[in-house]
């Protein structure tokens, strides 16, 4: 939607707050998959405006939690909450229409006035909608102001049948005035997908065609639970999570079930079919047997004591549910159970936001929402344009933990969305055994045994080679590269990957220490130190060395400020160095600030083409005010961007207090001055971090490409 023009300013009239870009997310059924959509759109809003809020005009319903709002509101940017983003009940709209759009119309512009743009859901054909439904959807867009964002069902319909629908529904929208945005059909045959959107070009709007994708309506464990009522009579309570993909009756001999097991299966069996419970179990840990989403005990029976005894030995994580329906009602519950794109269920969230990437032309719905151009860089727009940046040109990054959860999960994240090319080092049965009861996918993953890698050898010679003046022999270095550290540094070395990422599950010391013998510094920097990118409210700033070098000389801190200036670069931060001290321009002296005031000289020699200020107080150099009094004539002085530290003391300590205290979100550490990129986790990384960090490297990797 077109920004409204300001209102010319009066000493009594100030200009007007520009009205926010709104989107209004509207289908002519249900099941149409509006929340991938939703969430999609979403996250193109907020990697270009800073604050993105979502509205919900017609309550999903009066008794539980609105599950697509409540995901939502777990993605925005604009500090609004659930109540705060609804409008009415279903049953406020039946009994007076008029005067429940009133209200949907007064709700929506409170949430409107605090963003600068909005993500409406329209409503979702329940039990208590009208044939009407669609055109009292577009009256209210019409009335918010919004263009409709369409979308329409493709599943179980040709491509024709889809264009013909589209059309029908703009027809009611353009009955009611509505302003038709674009059309996205959604859950389409994937092999028609080319052809829906060559048939939906008879709207005169931009169309894309979404596939079905069965795991985003497949139910988890833990929904299966609910459904049959039942409760969890073994196994690991985190694989609950794990989503179900089919659904099969063991009412075979064991046999024949292991015959037609697939990935991702849920076994319904009675507790005294012990044949059945126990080749289940086993053939979810064999080699060569496809991993199991859980197996469900029905008819309310428990195993015999001894084969429940000799279950327990196995010590089995699969899930395990029983439940006291009888088999019929315990499949139709299961086949019944839908599963939802909701708060937590990360896997599905990450394939939502796939396919919204691959097949929906971001630029494009932007350009027609016509966004107003940010002045702020919010964490969100951050990280969103790290993946991006990441995405347009892969690299291959290699991730040496394969026996960390944490490092699975964010694999699967990471080739999900097509962040990066992906080696994950450890046994490979064992990390895809794992990875397959965490429901990650690592098919496009490669998993390397240092012990058993055919890189094995000339990894050796190399290492050999690289420090025989310190009297490595082969012999030796053969054992040195089944360290997963050491082995992960020569694949970055030797160019078989583009960067490394570790330690998540080791010290900084054992992650980087490889790269200081194998990788070394870059021409013209002798000092390997690290940035932090601090995300705050409203723009990133650059931290540096807050991990690395614990107490720099003037030369030191000279080659950190040249690569934390390269680094900030990198990543769309415009550098502006101020080199840190307790002391503001000539007021103080010691050999403490003398330091400082050495290496702002050393950095001024060297790249007489950057600014740097020093030494210069933390307030002076990011507070207007406090610069125009101290330092009036700086360039740096209230707008730096970069940060030196005088040491990691204060350095560390000033990264966490902002952190905390502040709200911000701090990536990193991010290693600079190395040949290649290789950057450390740290040992309580999230999965976010992980994600985070490697889609750094990968960013990195194509700077030292460049």
């Amino acid at each position: 939607m077109a920004m409204a023009a300001p209102a010319t300013p009066s000493p009594v009239n100030p200009p007007a707050r520009p009205q926010p870009s709104s989107v209004y997310i509207a289908s002519p059924e249900g099941d149409t998959g509006k929340s991938t959509i939703a969430l999609g759109v979403l996250q193109m809003l907020c990697a270009s405006a800073a604050r993105v809020g979502v509205f919900r005009p017609i309550a999903r319903s009066t008794q539980e939690t609105d599950y697509i709002l409540e995901l939502l509101l777990e993605h925005t940017t604009a500090d609004i909450g659930y109540e705060e983003s609804l409008g009415v009940t279903y049953e406020q709209v039946h009994a007076d229409p008029d005067g429940a759009l009133s209200e949907i119309v007064s709700r929506y512009h409170q949430v409107a006035a605090q963003c600068d743009a909005v993500v409406v859901i329209g409503s979702d054909y329940t039990d208590v909608a009208s044939p009407s439904e669609l055109g009292y959807n577009a009256r209210i867009a019409v009335n918010l102001g919004a263009p409709v964002l369409l979308a329409v069902r493709g599943a179980r319909r040709t491509p024709e049948e889809i264009a013909q629908l589209a059309q029908l529904a703009i027809g009611e929208l353009t009955a009611h005035h509505a302003h038709l945005l674009a059309v996205v059909a959604n859950r389409c045959d994937p092999d028609q997908l080319d052809a829906v959107t060559d048939a939906l070009a008879v709207t005169g709007v931009p169309a894309w065609s979404l596939p079905e994708i069965p795991l985003l309506v497949a139910p988890t464990m833990a929904e299966l639970l609910e459904s049959i009522d039942g409760s969890l009579f073994s196994g690991d309570p985190e694989l609950l999570h794990r989503e179900a993909l089919r659904v099969m009756v063991g009412g075979m001999t064991a046999e024949h079930i292991l015959e037609r097991l697939t990935e991702g299966t849920v076994v319904i069996a009675p507790a005294d079919r012990s044949d059945v419970l126990l080749a289940m179990v086993n053939a979810h840990e064999a080699e060569g047997f496809p991993s199991l989403a859980g197996i469900i005990m029905n008819g309310g029976l428990m195993p015999h004591p001894a084969i429940a005894k000799l279950m327990a030995g196995l010590k089995p994580r699969l899930p395990i549910l029983t439940t006291g329906l009888g088999t019929f009602d315990t499949a139709s519950a299961a086949a019944q159970t839908r599963g939802r794109v909701a708060v937590g269920s990360q896997r599905k969230i990450d394939t939502a936001l796939s396919v919204m990437e691959l097949r929906v032309d971001a630029p494009t719905l932007l350009e027609r929402l016509k966004l107003p151009i940010p002045s702020v860089v919010t964490p969100q727009m951050f990280e969103y344009q790290l993946i991006d940046r990441a995405r347009r040109d892969h690299k291959h990054i290699v991730l040496p933990e394969g026996d960390d959860d944490r490092i699975l999960r964010a694999a699967g994240r990471l080739l999900q969305r097509q962040v990066a090319e992906l080696t994950i080092l450890g046994d490979e049965v064992q990390v895809r055994r794992r990875a397959a009861e965490l429901g990650v996918d690592l098919g496009d993953a490669q998993v390397l045994d240092p012990r058993t890698s055919e890189h094995a050898g000339p990894f050796a010679e190399e290492y050999a080679r690289l420090r025989a003046h310190k009297g490595m022999t082969v012999d030796r270095a053969r054992e040195v590269m089944t360290d997963i550290s050491y082995f992960g540094t020569m694949m970055v070395h030797l160019g078989i990957a583009d960067g490394m990422v570790s330690g998540a599950a080791h010290t900084t010391a054992h992650t980087i220490r490889p790269s200081f013998e194998i990788i070394k510094t870059q021409p013209g920097v002798s000092t390997v130190s690290s940035v932090f990118l601090m995300c705050l409210s409203d723009r990133v700033l650059a931290y540096g060395d807050c991990a690395v070098v614990p107490d720099p000389t003037a030369e030191q801190l000279a080659d950190i400020a040249i690569s934390s200036a390269q680094t900030a670069s990198q990543f769309g931060i415009d550098p502006r160095i101020a080199m840190l001290s307790y002391s503001t321009g000539d007021s103080g002296s010691g050999a403490d600030v003398d330091k400082v005031r050495s290496a702002t000289k050393l950095v001024r020699e060297r790249r007489p083409d950057l600014l740097v200020e020093g030494p210069i107080q933390y307030d002076a150099a990011i507070e207007q005010s406090v610069a125009d009094k101290k330092m009036p004539d700086s360039a740096v002085a209230g707008k730096a961007t970069v940060f030196i530290f005088p040491d990691l003391n204060t350095g560390n300590n000033t990264y966490k207090a902002v952190q905390r205290s502040a709200g911000a979100i701090a990536v990193g550490p991010v290693l600079q001055g190395l040949n290649k990129p290789v950057n450390d986790l740290s040992r309580g990384a999230l999965v976010e971090d992980i994600v985070n960090t490697v889609a750094i490297t990968a960013i990195q990797a194509q700077g030292a490409e460049q």
